[in-house]
This record gives structure tokens, sequence and C-alpha cells, in this order.
């Protein structure tokens, strides 16, 4: 019996002290945001290029691509294409193949200029896209941007001669998004 007696004591005080004083630690932290810059965080690209099985993700890709009939579903599928290029494009250069990294953007600032006209048909059909979807496309543009400017930054002075017309077409991108 005091045993059972000792054992409720040191439970009930455990808890009388211990739960007040981790409200009290935690009321304590403010968590304070000064950076208004927009994060945008590229997917993770899976097999880059330069890989052997590089073609079977491809080929699943065009097949994605065929079968998606909804034109707000293929703007997301364009977006997750185009966004994942980015990213390739980004471990490319870092490895050193900067005209691979510079065509594997091309191809995704290619996939990102038909998001624009299937939202657009979208809205003709009378189906308006949400309202963070275009927010989402509006940061993901910037996104490519900032990753377009820091490509100018790392690859070799003769090999950028190609990022010029992917950033033509960035800023084409950008227009029509302001235009939704």
């Amino acid at each position: 019996m005091m045993k059972k007696l000792a054992l409720s004591l040191v439970l009930f005080l455990t808890l009388f002290f211990t739960i007040p004083v981790f409200y009290l630690i935690n009321s304590q932290q403010q968590i304070t945001i000064t950076d208004k810059k927009v994060v945008y965080e590229l997917p993770y690209p899976g097999l880059l290029p330069d890989h052997p099985l590089y073609i079977m993700k491809a080929v699943r890709d065009r097949i994605l691509d065929f079968f998606t009939r909804d034109n707000l579903k293929k703007a997301e599928l364009y977006l997750l294409f185009s966004d994942k290029r980015a990213k390739m494009a980004e471990q490319l250069a870092k490895r050193g193949k900067s005209k691979l990294a510079i065509s594997t953007f091309s191809k995704g600032e290619k996939y990102f200029l038909k998001i624009v006209d299937h939202v657009k048909q979208a809205k003709q059909q009378g189906k308006a896209p949400l309202a963070d979807l275009v927010e989402k496309l509006r940061q993901s543009n910037a996104k490519h941007r900032a990753v377009l400017n820091q490509l100018l930054k790392d690859l070799p002075q003769g090999e950028q001669e190609g990022l010029s017309e992917v950033m033509r077409i960035n800023e084409e991108i950008r227009v029509g998004l302001d235009a939704l």
C-alpha cells in the first residue's frame, strides 16, 4: 500500500512540475520571419539524361502526356516535367556537363511554355484554374529564372550561348503568366 502511495506521489509530482515547465520553455520561443523571398522547392529529378536508363523515363513521360486529357491536369504535369528538368540542369551543371544542362533546361522551359496555353484553354472551356495553381506557376517561373541566373554564373564563358534562348522563353512565360 505504501509503495502504491509513494509511486502515485512521484508520478503526480513529475507530471505537476514537468508539464508546466515544458509550456513555460516553449512559450518563450519566438519565431520571426524576416525574409520575404518566396521559396520554391524544385522536386527531386530522379534519373538524369546522362544515365543509360533515362530513355525509360522519357518514354514514361510521353505516355503520361498522351493519356492526360484535362487541360489543368496537363498543366500540372507539364509543371512537374519543367521543374524536374530545371533541377536536372542544376545537377548536370555541377557535374560539368554544360551542354547537356542547357539542352535539358531548354526542354523544361518549352514544357513550361505549353502550360500557359493549357490554362488559357481551360478558361475558355469554363474551367478556371485555382488561384493556388497560378501562384505556384509564378513561383516556379521565378525559381527557374534564379536557376538560370545561377547557370549564367557557373557555366564556362564559351558555353553560355544557349542560355539566351532559354532566357527569352522564361521571359515569354512570365509575360504569359501575368496575363492569366
